[in-house]
């Protein structure tokens, strides 16, 4: 299909953008390097996220790197995961971290959430996936199909499907929906590469819980942003779990220049109650571009897609802004959001594109 030279022109501004996040170890930092927030490391989550800019505009040698970089990581630490299977972790510490020094790969030992099951849900299912299309081009040898291995009995010892944590936002331990989904997400296609054994029954305990939880988030939150993972990439709820997800989502969490992550959200609460005035996440706006996409709802897509084009700011896609305001956080630009924003950008129908 031909594109419009506006499309050509916004996806090569956002491409530079997100490649700027990039360090020469091949993981991306969260967003700027050196921003005094702390998002200058490196996450697992986001380095998935990040990642799917590149694999839709087919650039997958920056994949690649990104992916043996996080092998690598796995392998360094890999006397904790080993310790972690042999009896499961009393301490939040003794779990596999989600971020990590971009450089020496090192772990940062303060407390940030570091239970996060999904973290290690997303980097199996993006491993499989990517071994489901091209067998050896991220697992090359014995070491790297041990390292997928003891990821899957990793996530057995912890008894994923009822073992709380602090989920997508690092926060309060629960048992979440999008953290269970992730998990069975990353379990299924964690089948797809070869010499690595995933029993049935531990994806099956799994579906259990999550249709046990759902339609919630959690026991607290009655619906949250991190939600629409279970409908993409994840693909792990029916369609009438996924129409009920986006219509809590729209309803209740949907503002002007994003997407609240939840009712009563305090992270970058501009209110001075400090709680009522939820910041809005721009990266809701391309995560709903995509799946309406994917869905064949073209209209609705190409409307989010245009709502994420007016939350992009001149240096690049936000993290969010705060609520009711046009004024948006340091975290600017954020890897995630260039990232959705890329693919939403690709994804709908780039004849729209102003």
């Amino acid at each position: 299909m031909a594109r419009h030279p506006a499309y050509e022109k916004l996806l090569a501004q956002h491409l530079k953008i997100l490649e700027g996040l990039q360090y020469d170890s091949g993981l991306f930092a969260a967003s700027k390097k050196g921003v005094e927030t702390g998002y200058d490391k490196a996450w697992l989550r986001d380095n998935f996220y990040e990642c799917m800019a590149f694999e839709v505009v087919g650039d997958f040698e920056t994949v690649k790197n990104t992916y043996r970089a996080i092998l690598e990581i796995f392998k360094k630490h890999e006397y904790k995961i080993d310790h972690a299977i042999a009896k499961k972790p009393e301490h939040t510490h003794e779990y596999i971290h989600a971020r990590y020094h971009p450089e020496t790969f090192d772990e940062f030992w303060e407390a940030w959430g570091n239970k996060q099951n999904d973290s290690i849900g997303c980097i199996l299912f993006k491993l499989g996936e990517l071994e489901k299309h091209q067998k050896g081009f991220i697992i090359e040898d014995e070491d790297d199909r041990r390292i997928a291995q003891k990821l899957v009995w990793y996530l057995s010892t912890l008894e994923y499907w009822h073992d709380q944590d602090s989920g997508m936002w690092e926060e309060d331990q629960e048992l979440h929906a999008s953290s269970v989904g992730a998990c069975v997400a990353g379990l299924k296609m964690a089948q797809h590469i070869e010499g690595v054994e995933v029993h049935e029954e531990l994806i099956l305990k799994g579906e259990q819980a999550l249709s046990k939880i759902l339609p919630r988030e959690s026991a607290r939150k009655f619906v949250d942003l991190s939600m629409l993972s279970l409908i993409w990439p994840y693909d792990v709820v029916s369609k009438a779990q996924a129409d009920d997800i986006l219509e809590r989502v729209e309803y209740h969490l949907l503002r002007d220049r994003g997407v609240i992550r939840y009712k009563g959200d305090r992270y970058y609460n501009a209110n001075e109650d400090g709680w009522s005035e939820e910041a809005e996440w721009t990266f809701g706006l391309s995560w709903l571009a995509i799946i309406y996409e994917k869905r064949g709802d073209k209209e609705k897509a190409n409307e989010y897609l245009e709502l994420a084009k007016a939350a992009v700011a001149p240096k690049g896609v936000p993290e969010l802004y705060f609520s009711n305001s046009e004024k948006f956080n340091d975290n600017t630009p954020l890897g995630w959001s260039e990232s959705l924003f890329i693919v939403a950008l690709h994804d709908v129908n780039a004849k729209h594109v102003k």
